[in-house]
């Protein structure tokens, strides 16, 4: 072993501690490859009903429903993401017997997501030959209880899907490099369509992969060409027909999915003309603006009301794992992944526009590289005592990284003092939607009494969600726009909207307030005889 203890010498020649000398038995690494798909799995499925909707899973939510009930979609360059989310969430409301937007619930939508999101750990295993046992067990425990993964995987939002078909691209691509078989090229293809078919910020993440798989491949005695000679071995050749299989495959599986199957052809312009709509939001300011180091931030240190979070011995480990890779003479594997990593978290960093779940699609390769990083730290203490000391430290930082994950998803899932809690509806929003289906149970048209929301579209979600059920719902910017409000038996208005729908409503109407997010409050108007029937029915109870 080399001083450095990151790289060993076999044959006269350098390699990465993870291309032999395995320490960790099949067995043992399939049992903890194993328990760590089972804690990732708890940690998303369960109880994902918890927290309330968020505006974003709510808008989602609803385009989904229609696609439910009517089988139509059309890609919205506006407003939503790629159209892989919803084609996707079908089975899940099939298997569950829902066929209409009002018998969804939070259980279906989110456990898509929630499965993808595990599911990740499966394609972290073909990189066992390249990044080893010990480095992709580590890796799959670190992924499994991520509070950042963990939370977001819960989510019925497109990044869960994005950061698979990301990871299934990064792997395909690096076995094409290695082996130029067209089966690669052609998998990478399917993946990068997928990616692309799920969300704008694939533009981001498959340049990145692209681009560190090329540098990888130059820095990589084995692969690169110029070194190649006798001792060494020809590299592979890449040829152009596999590259044009692969390219056709990428915009087939694109092109399938925004036309809806082919039938609507200009779905496929619309996601082209919608990186005009991304880049203006991506470089202009706005309340989603934060400074370059904003992610690296959030995930080493945060604290509020007393609560303290840090992924940083991920960040950490993974500095030992690029570092390792660099040293390294043939880490191709370890190499791209880190090459990847760094790229697309510069390139993030780089844009105005951060939300936190961004993150995620160069934070999976970040835990890749914390696996590898494990690996060359216990493979560079020659010490047993020593080496099992270190062992046990880490395997505390998994255990405080999963207390935070139960602390996240479960116990804080919408407090405001989570760190990955972002612009989130408050639990508020759960009595508003009980109290306007306890007046509807009492009215004489029950669920198909009038309702009225007056308020801007940030102030909407997710109303429509909850109020999912009710037909005659609807939804208007300004109190000028809504014309007469006072034949609704409800009537749901923003901050800047009460005082004129009040003036209007006058002492006919109850009014009641209701939180939204933070800092927003939403005012309920009820009709006095709905409400006087509400509460006669309260009194009849007790």
């Amino acid at each position: 072993m080399t001083g450095s203890g990151f790289i060993t010498r076999s044959r006269g020649r350098l390699r990465p501690p993870s291309a032999g000398d395995e320490t960790v038995p099949w067995a043992v690494f399939g049992g903890v490859v194993l328990a760590a798909l089972a804690l990732a799995l708890a940690f998303r499925l369960a109880r994902t009903d918890l927290r309330p909707m968020h505006h974003d899973e709510a808008n989602q939510a609803v385009k989904f429903g229609e696609l439910l009930e009517t089988g139509d979609y059309r890609y919205d360059r506006h407003d939503h993401h790629g159209p892989t989310l919803y084609y996707l969430t079908l089975p899940a409301a099939w298997l569950r017997g829902q066929h209409t937007l009002a018998s969804l619930d939070e259980r279906t939508l989110r456990a898509v997501p929630a499965v993808f999101g595990a599911g990740l750990l499966l394609l972290f295993l073909p990189l066992v030959r390249g990044f080893g046992r010990p480095a992709i067990a580590a890796a799959a425990l670190l992924a499994a209880v991520s509070p950042v993964m963990t939370f977001y995987s819960r989510f019925f939002i497109q990044e869960s899907l994005l950061v698979f078909f990301t990871l299934g691209f990064l792997v395909a691509l690096g076995r094409f490099v290695e082996r130029p078989r067209t089966s690669w090229a052609v998998s990478a293809g399917a993946f990068a369509g997928l990616a692309y078919a799920t969300k704008e910020t694939s533009v981001i993440v498959l340049p990145a992969a692209l681009a560190a798989v090329a540098l990888a491949r130059l820095t990589t005695p084995a692969l690169r060409p110029e070194d190649a000679d006798a001792g060494r071995g020809q590299p592979p050749s890449i040829g152009i027909g596999a590259l044009a299989a692969g390219a056709a495959t990428a915009l087939l599986v694109a092109v399938v999915f925004y036309s809806s199957f082919f039938r609507y052809p200009g779905g496929p312009i619309e996601s082209i003309r919608a990186f005009d709509t991304y880049l203006g939001r991506g470089v202009g300011a706005g309340p989603h603006t934060q400074p370059f180091g904003y992610y690296l931030s959030l995930l080493s240190y945060s604290s509020s009301g007393g609560l303290v979070w840090s992924e940083g011995i991920v960040v950490a480990l993974a500095v030992v794992g690029l570092v390792a890779a660099a040293l390294a003479r043939n880490a191709f594997w370890p190499r791209y992944v880190g090459l990847y990593t760094l790229i697309a978290c510069a390139a993030f960093s780089a844009i105005r526009y951060k939300t936190p779940w961004n993150l995620l699609p160069f934070y999976a390769g970040a835990v890749l590289m914390a696996g590898y990083g494990t690996a060359a730290l216990l493979r560079g203490i020659a010490s047993r005592a020593a080496r099992a000391l270190v062992a046990g430290v880490l395997l505390l930082a998994v255990s405080h990284l999963a207390v935070q994950g139960w602390r996240a998803n479960f116990r804080y899932p919408a407090d405001p003092r989570n760190p990955y809690v972002y612009a989130h509806t408050v639990p508020d929003v759960l009595r508003l939607s009980r109290r306007v289906a306890d007046v509807a149970a009492r009215h004489p048209d029950g669920s198909g009494m009038l309702v009225k929301v007056v308020a801007g579209p940030y102030e909407q979600w997710p109303i429509p969600w909850y109020l999912r059920g009710m037909p005659h719902v609807g939804y208007w910017a300004t109190a000028a726009e809504a014309g007469r409000v006072d034949d609704a038996a409800v009537v749901i208005a923003a901050e800047d909207q009460a005082g004129a729908i009040g003036a209007a409503l006058g002492d006919r109407y109850v009014q009641e307030f209701y939180g939204l997010r933070p800092d927003v409050i939403l005012t309920v108007f009820i009709e006095r005889a709905s409400w006087d029937r509400f509460i006669a029915s309260r009194s009849d109870q007790s």
